[in-house]
């Protein structure tokens, strides 16, 4: 018997192969590493790329050994670029600090930190021109909740917000707003500080940035 599943392509991996997406006939009770095998021989570029790659099932991370259901989403995770009050979003507009400090806002947060991430005109003595940022929405928006309760567990009930931007942006635009709001100072502090590291390694949104004399993908090198 086999199943059919659906293979997701981002940022570098979707370059190599050129398509964002495709289905795939899987024997049944194949695992990540068998559709590994798979596409890398139906897609001989994508080789070299596979081992910098994760595997999210189903918008979930996933090892070599996980088993594939029939009908499932496997999304190819490139290494990503690098937030409970309610407020996880992913857009393709510009942002707006307001939007996040009024979700964390209340009479029994005295403490409220924010962190504005904007586009820098240059990186190691190169001239950016601008930024394209590509993200798995659904995953991402989902891995953004989940460091949102990671926050309010550690700092004693921290709410957290974060919109972070997708698409074309140039320096001096805003690419992520955050707020932390806490009883207390330190708390919040603390929970901003957290859910920027979270933020760069496990919630996939990726950047490219373009140069006078080429482009990269943040996390994979020239």
């Amino acid at each position: 018997m086999s199943n059919t599943i659906t293979v997701l392509y981002f940022a570098a991996a979707r370059e190599r192969v050129g398509l964002p997406r495709e289905p795939l006939e899987l024997p049944s009770g194949a695992r990540v590493a068998d559709v590994l095998r798979l596409l890398a021989t139906r897609h001989p570029a994508l080789a070299p790329l596979l081992p910098h790659l994760r595997v999210a099932v189903n918008q979930e991370f996933s090892g070599a050994e996980t088993e594939v259901p029939a009908g499932a989403e496997l999304a190819l995770i490139p290494p990503v670029a690098g937030g409970s009050g309610g407020l996880f979003r992913v857009v393709d507009r510009p942002l707006r600090l307001e939007e996040v400090v009024e979700a964390v806002s209340g009479e029994a947060y005295g403490g409220l930190v924010t962190f504005s991430g904007s586009v820098r005109n240059q990186t190691r003595g190169r001239r950016v021109l601008r930024l394209e940022y590509e993200a798995y929405p659904p995953m991402a928006e989902k891995k953004l909740a989940e460091i949102g309760a990671e926050v309010a567990g550690k700092f004693n009930g921290t709410r957290l917000a974060i919109v972070h931007r997708v698409g074309t942006l140039k320096p001096g635009e805003l690419a992520v707003v955050i707020a932390a709001a806490a009883p207390h100072r330190k708390e919040a502090f603390l929970g901003c500080e957290h859910a920027i590291e979270r933020l760069k390694q496990d919630v996939p949104i990726w950047k490219k940035e373009f140069f006078e004399d080429g482009e990269v993908w943040v996390g994979l090198g020239p």
